[in-house]
């Protein structure tokens, strides 16, 4: 690293990266970026740095979004201009709605030769707008470690988002006096800071607490982002208000804890979606009240007074009208909260009020449980989800998008930042190179990675990149031979119609596919030997991929029908024996 001499733009773009923090890079080459690339291969020798070659942009993307998800870091990504560029447009979305901390540079044409349709030019700028949270385009390399380093702030505080620099290859080549400008130094003024919390505004969230006799807390992925976890745990238990998650907000609390409830939602437990329709107060921490969340808006939790607590505004008030609105980052907010409520004797607080509150959360589990099938000849992922949750208590978990996914959310009992999925969005093809930034981030722990067999062929290539780094992720893949969700919604509200809804003609045979990647390949077909081939998958030393034919006609309940309130479920009347209590 050198300061105040005459480097390349690319010098000073792969220096202020690593001063940043940055070790692994998710990428794919091409013209443009190309001499990014050749700078960085000085750094790699140095061991500095770590490229990931994945098989596709939208695979490096996809990695640098589970890499970031799961250690908290920022996830960084390179791609070329063109179709480079534009191949990352679904990951970006994905994380922009998830509110993912990524930074994405992307080559682009020389910048004489912009707004001439040169070869491989795009406005990857402008396409990504409204996907991102902020963007430049480096017209200028001596503004290379001062847009890198904003970059990372930007991405980082205040509500994470991703951050696209798009960099003209000739500003990659020219050379300049270089000096690094450290975040520490960064001062925007659009990026305006926390206000802090009046009291008063304590004061009235005290008050709803002592007065409601039904409280809830609604937790999204808010929490996670922040880090809140602790802090939240406290805040139930001291005032033994019950728990539910969002699909962003699982493994806020242990969903074996007595104050859990699970996800809420369209295919959310039965008893979570009872108690926010029958709750007086919802406490929103870090949610926004989205759709598959809600069901029918003017029917969710109609009963209840509202206090929500974001660090992004305009969260507040977007879709529900809160009697107490809080900004602020969510753990410094409940830590705050907890240290005004302790001034206060411990008897000021009625726990009376909340007991049978409890006590009918607790007759809704027993009445309502999630359903496990047993005592049954067919092969079911619930009990294959469920087996795996209880062996594998601390593995990180990727999802792809579908019944799976919803499955996975209901009997998955993870840890904070080890479950990945794409919730806002709803990417198939995500779950495979999340794993993949996931591995890279948890370089010793066990990754898991649930697929469709429909999600997993969206981007199956990333079995190249697993292979060629001999990463042991663990690829189980539900299949059940068709885009399973989408069944689901034809059976249920298009007249059983199924519409290029089926998958079995031309899907690979999996186990095959893994032996071409060198990867182990293992199949199950029923419930007799599922333990045995579950724990021989899970223990593998390396890469492996254990397909898993369960029954197609399966569904996933209970389930919220669109337009409908939460508690007007469907399927709950399903006779299974559960082994979940």
């Amino acid at each position: 690293m050198c300061s105040n001499s005459f480097v390349s733009g690319s010098y000073a773009l792969i220096d202020t990266l690593i001063r940043n923090g940055t070790y692994h890079i998710f990428g794919y080459p091409g013209g443009a970026i190309l001499p990014i690339y050749d700078e960085l291969f000085r750094w790699e020798e140095k061991h500095l740095v770590q490229h990931i070659l994945c098989r596709h942009e939208q695979g490096a993307v996809h990695a640098a979004d589970g890499y970031a998800r799961s250690s908290g870091k920022v996830g960084v990504c390179f791609a070329t201009s063109g179709p480079g560029a534009t191949n990352l447009v679904t990951g970006i979305a994905t994380a922009q709605m998830d509110s993912i901390p990524l930074v994405l540079i992307t080559g682009q044409v020389a910048r004489a030769f912009i707004g001439t349709d040169a070869f491989q030019e795009v406005d990857i700028f402008g396409i990504t707008l409204p996907i991102v949270k902020h963007s430049y385009v480096v017209r200028d390399p001596t503004d290379m470690s001062r847009i890198i380093s904003e970059a990372f702030y930007i991405a980082q505080n205040g509500r994470p988002g991703p951050v696209l620099v798009d960099i003209p290859k000739d500003v990659g080549l020219e050379k300049f006096a270089y000096k690094f400008v450290p975040k520490s130094s960064i001062k925007l003024p659009g990026c305006k800071p926390t206000i802090p919390v009046k009291e008063k505004h304590f004061d009235k969230f005290l008050s709803l607490i002592k007065q409601s006799s039904q409280p809830l807390l609604y937790v999204g992925g808010g929490a996670i982002s922040s880090n809140a976890s602790f802090c939240i745990q406290r805040l139930a238990e001291k005032f033994r208000i019950p728990i539910t998650t969002t699909l962003m907000g699982k493994g806020v609390i242990q969903e074996n804890h007595l104050l859990s409830l699970g996800m809420l939602g369209m295919h959310g437990t039965a008893y979570a979606n009872f108690a926010v329709s029958e709750c007086d107060l919802l406490i929103a921490l870090g949610a926004r009240f989205d759709d598959r969340v809600t069901g029918k808006l003017d029917e969710f939790a109609c009963n209840a007074q509202v206090v929500h607590i974001d660090v992004d505004s305009a969260e507040l008030g977007k879709n529900r009208i809160p009697q107490v609105a809080i900004v602020g980052d969510l753990k410094t907010v409940i830590k705050n909260f907890l240290t005004y409520v302790n001034q206060f004797e411990e008897n000021e607080f009625n726990h009376d009020l909340t007991v049978s509150w409890l006590q009918r959360i607790s007759s809704w589990k027993k009445q309502y449980p999630l359903l496990v099938p047993r005592n049954v000849s067919f092969l079911s992922a619930q009990e294959i989800l469920y087996y795996i949750s209880k062996t594998q208590p601390e593995a990180y978990y990727t999802t792809d998008v579908g019944q799976h996914q919803m499955w996975s959310a209901q009997f998955l009992n993870v840890l904070p930042r080890h479950w990945m999925s794409s919730s806002g969005l709803g990417t198939m093809g995500y779950g495979l190179p999340a794993a993949i930034g996931v591995q890279f981030a948890q370089i010793d722990k066990l990754v898991i990675c649930v697929s469709g067999d429909a999600s997993f062929q969206m981007n199956l290539q990333e079995l190249g990149t697993i292979s060629q780094y001999n990463l042991p992720i663990k690829i189980l893949v539900i299949n059940n031979k068709w885009q399973g969700m989408v069944r689901q919604w034809q059976q249920a509200f298009y007249g059983e119609r199924y519409s290029h809804s089926n998958m079995e003609k031309g899907s690979p045979n999996l186990v095959k596919l893994a032996q071409s990647f060198n990867i182990l390949g293992l199949q199950l077909d029923s419930r007799d030997n599922m333990e045995n081939m579950i724990d021989l998958f899970c223990n593998y030393d390396g890469p492996a991929i254990l397909n898993c034919n369960v029954r197609e006609t399966e569904n996933c309940y209970p389930m919220v029908a669109p337009g409908k309130s939460n508690s007007q479920m469907i399927g709950l009347e399903k006779n299974y024996i559960s082994n979940k209590n």
